[in-house]
């Protein structure tokens, strides 16, 4: 997915092929830590989670006598607060992967549901709505595919006025997006990329939030380069991505974290990345950069990595891009503060998540490649010797951090003939080191 830039790279020593096996292995790793953050896995929005684990209101197990018992309440109840509990109550036994393979099979039950969610009673659509979240996160795809009734309907009220009910159907239809290709095939002609595009200037950061979500979720969809990213593209969405990324007192890091993930998978499709750099993407991405080695240097969150992970692929991915050479000038106005910005955030990783230190190096690898300003700020501003003790991490980081030795020296040969040969043999001897030892 993240592409490095061809001809750059060369590494000596190791194989192209256990350079790419290893690099499965962290792509892994990190799709998984970003699960367990979630980040990727669906999400699941519970108002009352407390509530029920207190006694009196904990989830039980529905059969179809119960599950036929409470939609019937819900519909012909006559009170509007006794319909209310009954959809609670529904809701609760939703969250039973046992009573959700129920619901679905029980014949009719959709159809109510989608009767409720669509009736003009805000307490009973917003609890119906509630159910199909539940519903929405299931593991299994025969669940996501019996939503899909539910899913024109959740497109419509991404337009509405309640801020509670937007952020609920963004991450519903985010749910939904990710599990089954039935529900974009049907939701891409109805919309939903205009219908995004039109949240994305909501004022609420809990939609702003979920926006991001849902459309993360839909660029990851297989089908994506062909059918999705143009379209994505073609709308407003990027400049706006692109000013909620914008570094200040404005910034959210929720907000920033999903849209940064956003343009790694545009990014990483190189549909058009041309266009994002000429919206301003390498300008807001460096100095996005630049404030996040400010932030690791004030605090000991360990979470900025979330955000920095994304940053530096979408820069490297964007560096690769021909058209950078057109507007490189925005980035070589910072190039020694992007340098010695991308140095504190390695220091960073280093101590705090190790597995981020090839991301890293990449960028500067491919910050490096063909720029000999950006090779003069290793050696202005001492940059030489904090590489040199990356040598030792792992075979992966003696190969990149070796790479961008040679790119430095090679660079700067008619200036600094004689540290060349000086320098290189003592990358050779530290990376033979590393890789054989």
């Amino acid at each position: 997915m993240w592409l490095r830039r061809r001809g750059c790279l060369r590494p000596a020593g190791c194989g192209v092929e256990e350079l790419r096996r290893r690099r499965r292995e962290r792509e892994a790793a990190l799709r998984k830590a970003r699960r367990e953050q979630q980040l990727i896995s669906k999400r699941l929005l519970r108002d009352d989670a407390p509530e029920e684990g207190e006694g009196g209101c904990v989830a039980v197990i529905l059969g179809q006598a119960e599950i036929q018992q409470f939609l019937q309440l819900a519909q012909r109840g006559t009170e509007e607060k006794e319909r209310e509990r009954a959809l609670v109550s529904l809701r609760r036994g939703l969250q039973h992967p046992e009573t959700q393979q129920t619901f679905i099979w029980l014949e009719g039950s959709m159809r109510t549901l989608v009767g409720l969610l669509t009736s003009n009673q805000a307490l009973l659509q917003l609890e119906a709505a509630r159910c199909l979240h539940e519903l929405s996160h299931s593991e299994q795809s025969a669940v996501a595919e019996a939503c899909l009734p539910a899913t024109s309907y959740l497109l419509t009220y991404l337009s509405g006025h309640s801020s509670d009910f937007i952020e609920l159907c963004l991450y519903t239809l985010g749910n939904l997006i990710v599990e089954s290709e039935a529900v974009r095939r049907q939701l891409l002609p109805q919309g939903i990329v205009p219908a995004l595009a039109a949240c994305v200037q909501s004022p609420h950061v809990t939609v702003l939030e979920a926006l991001g979500y849902a459309l993360s979720q839909l660029l990851q969809a297989k089908e994506a380069p062909e059918k999705i990213i143009p379209s994505v593209l073609g709308s407003t969405l990027p400049q706006h991505m692109l000013q909620l990324l914008q570094p200040g007192p404005k910034l959210n890091f929720g907000v920033a974290v999903e849209f940064a993930w956003c343009l790694h998978y545009i990014t990483c499709s190189q549909v058009n990345n041309a266009l994002l750099i000429t919206h301003g993407a390498l300008s807001t991405l460096g100095l996005l950069l630049l404030d996040l080695a400010g932030a690791v240097q004030r605090t000991e969150d360990a979470g900025l990595e979330l955000l920095a992970c994304p940053v530096l692929r979408c820069l490297s991915n964007l560096l690769t891009e021909a058209a950078v050479g057109a507007v490189g000038e925005q980035m070589q106005l910072r190039d020694e503060r992007v340098v010695a910005a991308l140095f504190i955030l390695l220091q960073f990783f280093l101590q705090k998540q190790p597995s981020l230190l090839p991301e890293g190096l990449w960028l500067l690898n491919n910050l490096t490649a063909n720029s000999p300003s950006f090779c003069t700020s290793l050696l202005s501003l001492d940059l030489i010797e904090p590489l040199l003790q990356l040598l030792p991490v792992s075979n992966v980081v003696s190969v990149l951090a070796a790479q961008a030795f040679l790119q430095q020296s090679g660079l700067q040969a008619l200036e600094r003939h004689e540290k060349e040969a000086q320098l290189q043999d003592r990358v050779h001897a530290l990376q033979q080191t590393a890789l054989h030892g």
